[in-house]
């Protein structure tokens, strides 16, 4: 059981980590193309542009710790909870985004779905974790 949910914890650091270094970067490189994606017009706003890459900074870094956490196992559960509070908090604020503005592009929609289920799966690996292994006697 244990192999099991070690090789899933691995999986899920590939996945959650992947994603936010893809997203990290394309927003970082060019912010502009990465929203209009999405319908999104940001225009030549400067101030925009900066605002909108630094979180994309972050998400960038983070998906380095995260991805990095699957060949250096002491950082495996830091890396899982990170994860799990980056996709859940984004998947919180679009979802009360939408109950308070309305719904977003069918791409955002989608977003706040995926992140809703990587967060949870990263998080109910994690507590699964730390559920003692009981011996059978």
């Amino acid at each position: 059981m244990r192999m099991k949910l070690a090789k899933t914890q691995k999986l899920l650091l590939f996945v959650a980590g992947a994603l936010l270094i893809l997203i990290g970067a394309s927003i970082s490189a060019s912010p502009i193309d990465f929203y209009a994606s999405n319908g999104i017009d940001l225009g030549s706003n400067v101030s925009l542009l900066n605002e909108l890459k630094a979180p994309s900074g972050f998400l960038l870094v983070a998906g380095l710790f995260v991805f990095g956490a699957i060949f250096v196992q002491r950082l495996a559960d830091s890396a899982m909870l990170l994860a799990a509070l980056i996709y859940l908090s984004y998947a919180a604020s679009r979802f009360a985004s939408m109950v308070f503005d309305g719904v977003p592009a069918e791409g955002l929609v989608q977003a706040a779905v995926l992140e809703a289920a990587v967060g949870l799966a990263c998080l109910a690996v994690q507590l699964i974790r730390w559920v003692p292994v009981r011996k059978v006697a």
